[in-house]
């Protein structure tokens, strides 16, 4: 039904999504934490 190329595309599209979103919740979280840290003072 679907090709390999459509396979492949999404295998990628995927990994990036997944890098992105490794590589983005550690910045999030400090932010977090360094408003709550704020709100707290």
């Amino acid at each position: 039904m679907t090709s390999d190329n459509d396979l492949k595309a999404a295998n990628e599209t995927y990994a990036g999504f997944i890098a992105m979103v490794k590589w983005s919740i550690p910045p999030i979280v400090l932010i977090v934490a360094f408003v709550v840290y704020l709100l707290k003072a």
